[in-house]
């Protein structure tokens, strides 16, 4: 069973990254929305396989990786890929600094925040893992996006 909790913090988690993207205007969406679907697909593999690692634990009994994982994954990963690739595309140092920034806020900050609220808390991965964990995936969205409007033709600043 869900705890009011967990159910309230996965509504927002989701609602929040995605009620902000009506700020970054159509053009933003459709330019990025490529590669932010892509990344969501990424992270729903990593998650599986973190989840069949046991590289994280959920404190409801039953575990579900639609309750659990699922949330995370389809929370914050594009909308704030989106807001990233935005504000820093053409600018690579940019753009890893500011994931990077973003990553360990995660993974030092709010994962425990997380565990105090008793939400989830790392198992077999340490903050410093974790973080890279969250950070190499930056490296594929950027080349995502590279790749894609280089196909598209859209103007690149480099």
């Amino acid at each position: 069973m869900i705890s009011k909790r967990h159910f309230l913090f996965n509504v927002i988690i989701i609602a929040v990254p995605w009620l902000s993207l009506v700020f970054i205007g159509r053009r933003s969406f459709k330019r990025y929305s490529f590669a932010g679907v892509l990344i969501i697909v990424f992270e729903i593999i990593n998650h599986l396989y973190g989840h069949k690692r046991q590289w994280w634990k959920f404190y409801n009994k039953r575990k579900s990786f639609l309750r659990d994982e699922l949330p995370f994954s389809i929370g914050p990963y594009m909308p704030l890929s989106m807001w990233l690739l935005k504000y820093s595309f053409g600018n690579f140092k940019k753009f890893i600094t500011l994931n990077a920034i973003a990553d360990a806020i995660f993974a030092f900050f709010f994962i425990d925040v997380l565990k105090k609220l008793k939400i989830i808390r790392l198992n077999k991965l340490n903050h410093l893992q974790f973080f890279f964990y969250l950070h190499y995936k930056a490296y594929l969205l950027y080349g995502v996006q590279y790749l894609f409007e280089k196909m598209r033709g859209y103007r690149l600043y480099m």
